[in-house]
């Protein structure tokens, strides 16, 4: 817990310290229109990186979370399309979320394959199923009701930002709060010794994949109403961001160690850097690169880090035998 707690102080350090570098050598940057562009923009990230927060403290790793996403989207259009009021539509969506969510659940504790395998096949399948549902084509006669609502601040404080905000809450509370959390954080340091333990291990995985599922399909909604768009490349490549903000944030890739308020200062902090990249210029190329790269730092530092202290840290048969 303290190398969690430390890595959260530098994520910290190093999120004051990109927006003071941004605030002084970007312009515009600094500018309330753009401070609440940018915490819009990283809404959908956000709400994806809650519940992968959980999954990867288990030990697992949802990687379709994006074309669960585009798929949730596809499905919105097409109904649209058909003429079902958007009242109907939004927990038809939710549900298309839980049901990718299940196939993913099912399939890693029942038929006992690594999530890591299983998620980059649905990656596929689902992004492929939203293209059969709606093809290239964009649904954008949405109503301005919830495309206006999906825009809208309270002062400078985005209405989609308090969402994240409240859910946040409720995911910090399960995770940190409750024997859910606790059940969680053991299977991820040991899955055998949970079970003898009397954790459901099959139980809590599965629920764990359905629940980023349903939360893919809320960012879709998000995600659609903010751009007017339904589409079935929406959120196309958001899974490389979900998870470096989840690793960024101090959650070990093997599981059993992180926290949400890391995460969520890890996801502020790709959001920083990202917009005052783009502010200033920079090819998306070059977006593309530094986010890869912070996720290979963010795997590789903590890793070093472990190597390191015990290499520097006497071992017990040394001070014995001094």
């Amino acid at each position: 817990m303290n190398t969690v707690r430390r890595w959260e102080g530098l994520i910290f350090v190093l999120l004051v310290g990109v927006c003071v570098w941004a605030s002084l050598g970007v312009d515009g940057f600094a500018n309330g229109s753009n401070v609440s562009f940018l915490l819009l923009d990283t809404t959908e990230i956000a709400l994806m990186a809650l519940t992968m927060t959980l999954v990867i403290v288990a030990a697992e790793i949802d990687l379709s979370v994006a074309s669960t996403l585009g798929l949730s989207c596809a499905v919105l259009g097409w109904l649209w399309n058909a003429g079902l009021p958007i009242e109907m539509i939004m927990p038809i969506c939710l549900l298309v979320g839980a049901l990718c969510g299940a196939v993913n659940g099912l399939l890693v504790t029942r038929l006992g394959l690594p999530s890591l395998a299983v998620t980059i096949g649905t990656f596929a399948l689902f992004r492929g199923l939203a293209y059969v549902i709606l093809g290239d084509q964009a649904v954008a006669d949405l109503p301005p009701a919830y495309t206006g609502l999906a825009t809208a601040s309270i002062g400078p404080v985005p209405v989609a930002t308090v969402l994240v905000a409240a859910l946040a809450v409720v995911a910090a509370v399960v995770l940190h709060a409750t024997g859910v959390g606790r059940a969680v954080f053991a299977l991820g340091s040991n899955e055998e010794a949970a079970y003898f333990a009397g954790v459901r291990v099959k139980r809590i995985k599965f629920w764990l994949f359905v629940a980023s599922g349903v939360m893919a399909s809320l960012a879709s909604l998000v995600y659609t109403f903010r751009y007017a768009s339904a589409r079935a490349d929406n959120g196309m490549g958001l899974e490389l961001a979900v998870v470096a903000a989840v690793l960024l944030g101090g959650v070990s890739i093997f599981g059993g160690r992180g926290t949400l308020p890391g995460v969520l200062m890890a996801v502020l902090l790709l959001g920083v850097v990202r917009n005052a990249l783009i502010l200033a210029d920079v090819a998306n190329e070059v977006l593309n690169f530094v986010t890869g790269l912070l996720l290979v730092a963010s795997v590789l530092a903590p890793n070093l880090g472990a190597v390191w202290r015990r290499r520097t840290t006497p071992s017990v048969e040394g001070k014995s035998a001094s």
